[in-house]
């Protein structure tokens, strides 16, 4: 169950024509209408909507779960290859439950060297793709099966494939023998928490998945009788709250759900340039007029509930904040932008990374957009933001060695004054990614990538990951530049060394 409280709960206005569209809206999610989101989007809705029934339907993936379970019990390391909503999930659920899966969602070499440094014969790994064609699982995948070949292992008593039926990799791995686990295909990748997606890495960790969906149907059952805490947390969103939305974890007992919701909202409703931007905060601390979303203490909008009950929750909001703003929520039409520059860019170099000369280096740091000191880029670069704008951190490097750089974020708003987004590349590509090419035009975007301790071979493929790793930071570039947004680039030499670099920089500026 969920209580919604809050300091902007006063400013719900039941007696408002848009509460009563919103609330006629909720009574026809509740049968599953595909013609809510308009014309233009009811193909796509109608093949996207079973995410509704999963509190109830995943229930016939129990036995499969328990099997998959025994079959890897002795297993010490769950290692989960999956991207956006395949991984966010999984990793929530893992995080709340105190329990141990390592999820490679990064091309980056250094990054990907942890998953393999452990004992591969007491190993699983998860591969989780809708179609099995996102080129980071896809190459993760080839990977691991070549580990597990030359360490002498049999890949198939050691991989687990979770996809849609008959995908193309759902055919590939069963013919070559593979356990393979079918997820509804009616259910988009970032609403699929609560299916196979998200249900196998749970079960293999050992999260009672049961108790999951009873917790997620109660919930789900309670606010279709009384539909007064989504609609009203729908109508914050889409009547109160701006374009920015802050999200924190602090004292929540769910790290990582706040990463989870912004790739929900920012993917479902970054579209036609009116879409909400989830700003994930380390503690209560936003900038005035940022609307602010807590799960437990103060907050503009305080959502108390356990896991599962926020997962249907939000889902649930999202859908009628996407008829609010009319706007297609189960799209992600500019994700393929940057997918389709990375691929330009590999076939481009013939799978060896060139050489860049940068505009000016400082330090440890090569400088790409602006030609001045790394402070003096810093300041011109903050003087960029368009009035009213963000600033999106995009960090292609490796999100445990070099965890620090996520003290960006903070930093870099106090400076800037401005609302600050920061993500893990190529991660984010699959969540913020469609929000900053269709969502509101007014970002500036600061990428940070890092040279490589070394590189990792992809078996089947003319490049390693430390060129795919270039290739998709470069490419996503390419799609922001085509825009005329702000794009500044720092390439760290010496990670660690530019990393230090960067936040003294920040905090002289």
């Amino acid at each position: 169950m969920i209580k919604v409280s809050g300091k902007a709960t006063s400013k719900i206005d039941r007696n408002d024509p848009r509460y009563s569209q919103l609330l006629s809206v909720h009574k026809r999610l509740a049968q599953k209408d595909s013609t809510i989101w308009g014309e233009q989007a009811q193909t796509e809705a109608a093949i996207r909507l079973n995410w509704i029934d999963l509190p109830e339907s995943s229930r016939e993936l129990l036995p499969a779960l328990d099997a998959v379970f025994a079959k890897h019990r002795d297993k010490k390391t769950v290692i989960l290859c999956g991207m956006g909503g395949s991984s966010l999930g999984p990793e929530v659920i893992a995080q709340t439950f105190g329990k141990s899966l390592f999820v490679l969602d990064s091309t980056d070499p250094n990054y990907v060297a942890h998953a393999l440094d452990c004992d591969l014969s007491t190993a699983v790994v998860v591969v989780s793709s809708k179609s099995g064609s996102t080129i980071e699982t896809a190459s993760q995948r080839a990977l691991f099966e070549s580990a597990f070949s030359k360490a002498g292992l049999i890949p198939t008593d050691h991989i687990v494939i979770v996809t849609d039926p008959q995908s193309p990799l759902d055919k590939a791995v069963r013919a070559a023998g593979f356990t393979v686990i079918n997820a509804d295909p009616n259910v988009g990748g970032r609403f699929s928490v609560l299916s196979a997606f998200g249900l196998v890495p749970a079960a293999l960790i050992d999260v009672d998945v049961s108790v999951l969906l009873d917790n997620a149907s109660d919930t789900k059952k309670s606010f279709i009788s009384d539909p007064t805490s989504v609609v009203d947390i729908a109508y914050l969103l889409s009547y109160v709250a701006g374009q920015y939305l802050s999200f924190t974890d602090e004292n929540s007992g769910m790290p990582g759900l706040s990463d989870w919701a912004e790739q929900l909202v920012a993917e479902s409703t970054g579209k036609n340039q009116v879409g909400r931007l989830p700003i994930v905060i380390e503690k209560r601390a936003a900038h005035d007029g940022v609307f602010s979303i807590a799960y437990t203490g103060d907050a503009d909008l305080v959502v108390e509930g356990d896991l599962a009950s926020q997962f249907i929750v939000w889902e649930w909001v999202t859908a009628l904040i996407g008829s609010a703003l009319d706007i297609d929520p189960f799209n992600q039409p500019n994700v393929t932008e940057a997918k389709e520059q990375t691929s330009a860019l590999l076939n481009q170099w013939g799978g060896v990374l060139p050489a860049f000369t940068s505009d000016a280096t400082d330090g440890s740091i090569e400088i790409f957009g602006e030609t001045g000191s790394l402070e003096q880029s810093l300041k011109t670069f903050i003087n960029s933001v368009p009035t009213g704008g963000y600033i999106a951190v995009m960090a292609y490097l490796d999100r445990r060695d070099d965890a620090k750089t996520a003290l960006i974020r903070e930093l870099l708003s106090e400076k800037a004054k401005c609302p600050v987004t920061f993500g893990w590349g190529p991660r984010f590509l699959h969540s913020t990614g469609q929000f900053h090419k269709g969502g509101q035009q007014n970002g500036a975007f600061l990428q940070i990538t890092g040279d490589c301790t070394h590189d990792i071979e992809i078996p089947g493929q003319a490049f390693g990951f430390r060129t795919l790793v270039a290739a998709q930071a470069l490419g996503d570039g390419k799609a922001l530049a085509s825009r005329k947004y702000p794009l500044l680039r720092f390439n760290l030499k010496n990670r660690s060394a530019g990393i230090d670099q960067l936040l003294a920089a920040l905090k002289n500026i």
